[in-house]
């Protein structure tokens, strides 16, 4: 068994809240600018004191219409400045808000409402209210996220001292947010987290191994990744934490353009999102003929990367590698504003070569660790200390050991107070002494810094009692360009087997690259095709034993997303419904 902790750096009172850092700010720097949104297609600048006014205003319409300390108020809303601004309110009236995926079905949102008895909701689109009017048509207060800027019926009625009076009885211990997990087995779980949770988190994240990315040079993110999940709502606590200028962008397809009229110094994302970026720049290059200039550029990157690691690179991999900062790396940061240096990853594993790649052309990606039930991150790397293909060391305050079976398990005051609702759930992860058992498998350095190797319960065994992770060479196989995703077989099975999506855009373009219309045969019944595939599979297997390789693999015919209902919002596999809608293709694979 093997542990390893670090001190923490900075401690929060237990009276401390999440909107004192709104309040204090706006009380001590007003015209500090800490928001950013888009206004008339422009971005308009939020100072410190009308952040605190926004909050103070919405909260005023929020106590007018009855909502009361430890109420549930449920939000269904894309990322937008509202959703921070409405977070931020209902905590300063010490209610909890619940988030809800705006993907989500009506049966998804039917059970997070009702069992999380949320007696009021916050909207974005007209499909969002008509999900939640049919999910729960009891609710007492239906408003549209225009409403945190335009007002609440009632709010003129409330005074300031009524809305301080409130802030004051929040304090630490209180549930700031149920977070229900994105459910890849069964129906989501509610986790109970308090402001102390976020708070202590964020704050020892500021001031821990991120400090450079939150307190640099005018530091300023632009978020995309949707604020139901854990990962993007801490981001934006630390953020307000620190004062850094916060943007949002709702749609994911304005992120391009929105990347480079806002300028970020950091973003934050999960691995496919970097994927896409990587397989977006390729097939740039090769549709401009200077494919082979691209992939000189990507192995020197990677060089370069890997010997900064191990003492600095010689001097004929510098000249290289400069050469290809102006021709191609420069170009890349270009397209994501000109300030951005450096990017948080979490959410899965973002693989070895594309992260030495990433910091090669300038934009260093550090990947982190973490659950919605720790409050989002228990790891990271960090500025002058990012050791590739780990998700770093443990965060200011945070404890990691690994169990006898290779369970990671965690403790500190990121862990959450358990699952909403559901006492049998919370004792199977939490322990009587405060560990939380993660259910991934991992290691631990020498040097404190964490590896994932896979999850405890996905661990395939064959029927030769081999066992693999699957994890690893899905990411593998999605490291190609082709490739959207890719589903590990071959539990209780003679061999290992793999299930592989496409990417309909790369396709099209790999297709019109033969010479083809992008409306050829089915990808399954195309040789060219298959041989391309054959390629990822090897490269994959070269990074596992041959007892873990996979002998065969089949080319479904259409992808696996979110709206097939084979993923989830934050793009993990519900590897259970992908088995069962595929058995056929699965039972092919074994010849029978």
């Amino acid at each position: 068994m093997r542990e390893y902790s670090v001190p923490v750096l900075v401690d929060v009172p237990a009276t401390a809240s999440l909107p004192d850092t709104v309040f204090d700010r706006a009380e001590r720097e007003p015209g500090r600018v800490v928001m950013r949104r888009k206004v008339d297609g422009a971005w308009a600048a939020v100072t410190a004191a009308e952040l605190r006014d926004q909050v103070v205003a919405l909260a005023k319409g929020l106590i007018a219409a009855g909502v009361e300390h430890g109420d549930r108020v449920a939000l269904v809303s894309r990322t937008r400045y509202e959703w921070t601004l409405i977070d931020y309110a209902v905590w300063s009236v010490g209610a909890v808000l619940v988030p809800v995926y705006e993907t989500s079905s009506t049966e998804q949102v039917r059970w997070i409402l009702t069992d999380s008895a949320a007696r009021a909701a916050f909207v974005e689109l007209d499909a969002h209210e008509e999900t939640v009017r049919e999910a729960a048509p009891g609710l007492k207060d239906l408003w549209r996220v225009e409403a945190a800027l335009d007002g609440l019926p009632g709010a003129s009625e409330i005074s300031d001292e009524d809305v301080a009076e409130r802030r004051r009885r929040v304090c630490g211990a209180d549930l700031a947010t149920v977070v229900y997990t994105s459910g890849t087995t069964g129906r989501p779980k509610g986790c109970r987290i308090t402001h102390d949770n976020l708070l202590y988190t964020g704050r020892n994240v500021v001031r821990g191994p991120l400090e450079p990315l939150f307190t640099g040079e005018a530091p300023a993110a632009l978020l995309f990744l949707p604020l139901a999940h854990i990962f993007a709502r801490m981001i934006q606590v630390a953020l307000v934490e620190a004062g850094a200028v916060l943007a949002h962008t709702p749609n994911m397809k304005n992120v391009a353009p929105d990347l480079v009229e806002f300028g970020p110094t950091f973003l934050l994302g999960v691995p496919r999102v970097f994927e896409k970026v990587y397989n977006g720049a390729e097939q740039k290059a090769i549709a401009g003929g200077k494919g082979a200039i691209f992939a000189r550029a990507v192995d020197t990157a990677v060089a370069w990367s890997r010997a900064e690691s191990s003492g600095g690179a010689p001097l004929g991999l510098r000249l290289r590698h400069a050469l290809f900062d102006r021709l191609v790396y420069g170009k890349l940061r270009a397209a994501t504003g000109g300030r951005l240096s450096a990017a948080v990853s979490g959410g899965g594993a973002l693989g070895e070569r594309l992260g030495h790649f990433f910091r090669g052309a300038g934009i260093e990606v550090f990947e982190g660790y973490g659950l919605t039930e720790t409050s989002a991150p228990c790891t990271v790397n960090m500025p002058g200390a990012n050791k590739v293909g780990t998700v770093g060391k443990p965060l200011p305050g945070v404890t990691i050991r690994i169990g006898d079976d290779g369970e990671i398990l965690a403790k500190g005051r990121h862990v959450f107070r358990g699952y909403w609702n559901n006492d049998e759930a919370t004792s199977e992860v939490l322990d009587g002494d405060g560990w939380f058992h993660t259910g991934d498998v991992g290691e631990l350095d020498a040097d404190g810094y964490l590896r994932i190797t896979g999850r405890k319960k996905e661990i395939l065994v064959t029927a030769a009692g081999k066992n693999v992770a699957p994890g690893p060479l899905e990411d593998a196989l999605r490291a190609h360009p082709l490739v959207s995703q890719a589903v590990v077989v071959g539990d209780g099975r003679p061999f290992v087997g793999a299930l592989v999506t496409l990417d309909p855009e790369a396709l099209e373009h790999w297709r019109s690259t033969r010479g083809g219309t992008g409306k050829a045969a089915k990808p399954s019944a195309d040789p060219e095709l298959r041989a391309e595939i054959q390629q990822a599979v090897d490269r994959a297997n070269a990074t596992v034993s041959k007892a873990e390789q996979i002998k065969k693999f089949a080319i479904l015919d259409a992808d696996i997303t979110e709206e097939s209902g084979h993923l989830t919002p934050t793009l993990k596999i519900k590897r259970n419904i992908v088995l069962r809608d595929f058995a056929a293709d699965v039972e092919r694979l074994y010849g029978s």
